[in-house]
């Protein structure tokens, strides 16, 4: 059996230091390919390019841009460039700030990962805590420890393990689920140098809800988090229970 194949790419661009700090962590463990946006695509979420072609440019072997988003970079990777001789994993990071809770559905970084999932691979999205103190060595030695893991292990069917680290040298890792986070200011309104009237969304810095067993609290107390993420959103508890007694709508009416 021939070396792992492992498909790098991110959301903060094919210049950021956190994408090579990544791909030079994952090199022992395999034949590595980054595939990355030629731009920061920060925040686009799971956003495909339809209306235009894209753009691929090869830098390097195993090393290329797209004029598009990470999920662009990942559906071109697979379907394209790797086409025949897929990865055994996608990896997607490191992120310049952290991905937790609800912002997991907002982030390119996740998206990425998550096509992944879809195409049927396994996939792992890694972000670092911003602040004092910060470097990217506690994050990529981590990325390369789970990657490995994984690598050996596997994954279960629509899933990917979402990583968070924190600043400093971590004090351990928690197993985590998604935590919950209000913007207390979510669209501010400003003028531009004409005078005209301009709106800016996400403004404000976001307050978390201390929830044990989440995300938040796990990075806030120096632990690198790790949540398991499940591609089904699907709200089974609900579900299960409109069944069991459904609404009027949902009757059928024929029988």
């Amino acid at each position: 059996m021939g070396r792992p194949r492992l498909l790098v790419s991110n959301d903060d661009g094919y210049s950021a230091e956190g994408l090579h700090a990544l791909a030079d962590a994952l090199e022992s463990l395999g034949e590595v390919w980054v595939v990355a946006p030629n731009r920061e695509q920060s925040a686009v979420s799971h956003a495909v390019t339809l209306h235009r072609p894209l753009r691929l440019t090869r830098l390097a072997e195993r090393r290329y841009t797209v004029d598009g988003t990470p999920t662009d970079c990942v559906a071109v990777a697979l379907g394209h460039l790797m086409q025949g001789n897929p990865p055994d994993i996608v990896v997607s990071g490191i992120n310049f700030g952290v991905n937790m809770g609800a912002d997991v559905h907002y982030s390119g970084t996740v998206s990425a990962a998550f096509e992944g999932v879809i195409s049927g691979f396994p996939a792992v999205a890694v972000s670092q805590q911003v602040g004092e103190g910060f470097t990217w060595a506690h994050a990529a030695a981590f990325a390369r420890r789970i990657v490995e893991w994984v690598l050996e292990n596997g994954l279960p069917r629509d899933t990917l393990l979402n990583v968070n680290v924190p600043l400093g040298t971590p004090r351990g890792v928690q197993l985590t689920r998604l935590g919950t986070r209000r913007y207390m200011e979510g669209v501010i309104e400003d003028r531009d140098p004409r005078g005209r009237r301009i709106l800016w969304i996400g403004g404000g810095e976001p307050i978390w809800e201390a929830q044990p067993g989440t995300d938040f609290p796990a990075v806030a107390d120096g632990f690198i988090s790790v949540t398991p993420l499940h591609l089904d959103m699907t709200a089974s508890s609900l579900l299960e229970a409109m069944r069991q007694n459904p609404p009027e709508w949902a009757r059928d009416e024929r029988g």
